[in-house]
């Protein structure tokens, strides 16, 4: 009986989950930081993530930094005259209580800047989130492949094949 029980915990899509472990600061939740590969000359890569806010208050995600490069920022992409354009949230990016907010491609994502080297797929990296409330906290982005949109397309399952 627990047998089947595991099987199907282990064909949840949650299986990237047990590799990239949440990281709790307060009332922050913060799960699956990853990045993507990058070529080795890139100047730039994004940091994705979801923050979920479990406190009555509103928090911000204002900076961070990291060991892997010069700068680190958070940025929107936002449509402009037709035109999808990136601009960095001077003000932060406000985590509202009781919701979740994902950083993922073509959203909200935070930028590592001035990179010290080229990410290479299945790396980890440390990086150290700032909230204007929360205070700081260090969490662990792992690099997924270049083409990757979400972390989950990582997890292993089948069915994902082109006929």
């Amino acid at each position: 009986l627990a047998l089947s029980g595991l099987c199907a915990t282990l064909g949840a899509p949650s299986a990237f989950a047990q590799t990239a472990p949440a990281f709790t600061l307060g009332k922050l939740r913060i799960e699956q930081p990853w990045s993507r590969a990058t070529p080795r000359s890139a100047p730039v890569a994004g940091g994705y993530l979801k923050i979920t806010n479990t406190g009555d208050t509103p928090d911000k995600l204002i900076s961070g930094e990291t060991s892997i490069s010069g700068k680190f920022s958070v940025h929107e992409m936002a449509m402009e005259g037709g035109v999808m354009k990136m601009r960095p949230l001077a003000q932060g990016l406000e985590i509202k209580p009781g919701a979740s907010v994902e950083l993922k491609p073509g959203g909200y994502h935070v930028m590592f800047e001035e990179l010290k080297g080229g990410l290479s797929e299945g790396q980890k990296f440390k990086a150290t989130l700032v909230f204007e409330k929360a205070g700081k906290i260090e969490v662990e982005f792992a690099v997924m492949g270049m083409g990757a949109t979400a972390p989950a397309a990582q997890s292993g399952q089948g069915g994902h094949h082109h006929h």
